[in-house]
């Protein structure tokens, strides 16, 4: 994808002399026991008329631009449909990420915007100029959209100066002055007559994003720009590019298949699976609502448990739970993060309490435990149906294997969904 693009921005091509270079819809959430979604809540995200995701955590920047538009999005290759129906909306100054696995859409979608390919169907809108449609396709050296990926594709026999003039239209002088405005954001100041191998992967990054942001493009794409730096430095580099992004007021598209970096770097984030996007909004909202078992799982590991509903009730390794308002003969699954289930050492004799109000606890034997450094994972067989939970504590917890312990599971971090079918 990345030469694909390259090519048809002109990116590719080696420089003239200076003298001459000028859904399937996933099921709906039965019963999220974070009520996440109550009237009211200033962090969540909710479909506005348009059928876009609102924030209503995020203070819009004032800007009389629109942003990028697509609406219906789908492009069939091979007789298989790779992005079917997608509609996203990027405000300037916000950073939206396409977040999946790979072969969901993502790339593809990356791709449509940039205009190296045209839908089958749907449109893309910049600030309300159509640039793909049933009819009219701009080309994307037209589109003002900047460019950014995970090998950076600066041209190794240009100074760092050349690199971020490179494309530029203007005088020497204009150009010059951009270019220096760039360095200086970049903290690259003293870098402007140096070779990019001179440079260290982070500063390398930096070049590669104000080449990009050097001539104001109204749309960055990203993809995957932070997947070949070592953790250490990833982290410094995403938080400084974050700050340069909102600083520019682009709106920014950003693919990545890992959770926390959406988390990071994201405004509103939209789940791809199978060409669809199945959710979008927050962050808080994904993370804390998922709309299915598998969203759920993919930010963390999570813990599954079946049952079926009887009287609104269902019976688990904690014995019976509450779940109203569900019919009779209904199969669900709870879903529970590691994380939130709680080692309850307060219990003492007390057996299953279905009507304690911070949820159930019950008996579980350890099976092992492992230090993970930040947290230690604990698995447990549970005493009630044989079944196996893992729970996260926080710092060192290794009991032996063997010890009995209270495990708490609370309601109110508890997803309840229909059970899916293989």
């Amino acid at each position: 994808m990345r030469l694909s693009l390259l090519a048809a921005c002109g990116l590719h091509r080696r420089p003239e002399h200076p003298a001459r270079r000028r859904c399937n819809k996933p099921d709906r959430v039965i019963v999220s026991a974070t009520k996440a979604c109550r009237r009211g809540s200033a962090l969540l995200s909710r479909p506005n008329s348009e059928g876009f995701a609102r924030n209503w955590g995020w203070v819009a920047v004032e800007n009389s631009l629109d942003g990028l538009t697509i609406e219906g999005l789908t492009r069939r290759l091979g007789g298989r449909t790779v992005v079917s129906d997608v509609s996203l909306r990027v405000r300037p100054g916000q950073v939206t990420c396409l977040l999946g696995p790979s072969g969901c859409g993502k790339s593809t979608t990356l791709r449509l915007i940039a205009g190296v390919d045209r839908p089958d169907a749907g449109r893309v809108l910049a600030d309300g100029e159509v640039l793909s449609d049933k009819v009219r396709h701009v080309p994307p050296e037209s589109r003002r959209i900047g460019l950014m990926f995970q090998d950076f594709a600066l041209f190794p026999h240009m100074t760092v100066a050349e690199n971020i003039a490179f494309g530029l239209k203007g005088t020497a002088q204009e150009k010059g002055r951009r270019v220096a405005g760039m360095l200086e954001r970049v903290r690259l100041s003293g870098f402007g007559e140096a070779y990019p191998d001179q440079l260290s992967g982070g500063e390398q990054q930096r070049v590669a994003l104000a080449r990009a942001l050097a001539a104001r493009p109204r749309i960055m794409l990203m993809d995957e720009p932070f997947s070949g730096l070592d953790d250490r430095l990833r982290d410094g580099i995403r938080d400084e590019t974050l700050d340069i992004l909102k600083d520019e007021v682009t709106a920014v598209v950003l693919v990545t298949h890992d959770p926390e970096e959406a988390m990071r770097m994201a405004d509103e984030i939209a789940l791809m699976r199978n060409g669809c996007i199945v959710q979008s909004g927050a962050p808080y909202n994904i993370y804390n609502a998922p709309v299915d078992r598998d969203a759920a799982a993919f930010f963390s590991d999570v813990n599954v448990i079946c049952g079926t509903v009887r009287g609104a009730l269902t019976d688990t390794p904690f014995g019976e739970f509450l779940i109203p308002g569900v019919p009779d003969g209904t199969e669900v699954e709870i879903v529970i993060r590691p994380q939130h289930l709680r080692i309850d050492f307060d219990r003492g004799g007390k057996g299953p309490n279905p009507t304690r109000e911070d949820g159930v606890a019950a008996k579980g034997s350890v099976v092992r435990a492992r230090y993970m450094g930040n947290e230690s994972l604990v698995e447990f067989r549970m005493e009630h149906d044989g079944s196996m939970l893992n729970a996260t504590v926080p710092s060192v917890f290794l009991p032996k294997p063997g010890t009995q312990l209270w495990l708490m599971m609370r309601r109110r971090r508890c997803f309840v969904f229909p059970k899916e079918v293989s």
